[in-house]
């Protein structure tokens, strides 16, 4: 079993509201053959909890005008360390970078197919590292010690 058509547009447009949004590793993985209860889960973060609520806010508003859909449930919004939207054909996970590297759901899905993405969403792969490096030079910076 693969996933529909219709979690497949639902990944296109929760993943590109997310690159939109500036998400950092966005990717999805057609998780249909080892669960029968989604087609798909999206993955994405940010480096911190306001941004990661301003993309589920961006990826819930997007899936509703467009495609007019609303999630069955949505979790962890109080912290907005890790935020999960359940739309029963998809699950979007949208974590704060530390809890994206601390879960590494990566890890756990990554004998299930990968999802095509728009290009959007494809060129937010390795932001996340590269943002961690710049503030680590800013912070370098800041105390006066060359990197």
């Amino acid at each position: 079993m693969t996933a529909t058509d219709r979690s497949l547009e639902l990944v296109h447009t929760a993943a590109q509201a997310a690159a939109d949004k500036l998400a950092h590793d966005v990717i999805a993985y057609d998780v249909s053959d080892v669960l029968s209860i989604t087609d798909a889960f999206l993955l994405a973060s940010a480096p911190n909890d306001r941004q990661v609520k301003s993309i589920v806010d961006e990826i819930e508003e997007r899936l509703s005008k467009e495609l007019g859909v609303k999630p069955v449930r949505r979790e962890g919004d109080r912290e907005a360390r890790w935020v999960l939207l359940d739309y029963v054909d998809i699950v979007v996970h949208v974590q704060h970078s530390e809890e994206r590297v601390f879960y590494a759901l990566e890890r756990l899905w990554k004998d299930c197919p990968e999802l095509e993405l728009p290009a959007d969403a494809k060129a937010t792969r390795g932001k996340a590292a590269e943002h961690a490096e710049l503030r680590a030079e800013g912070d370098d910076a800041e105390f006066g010690e060359p990197r």
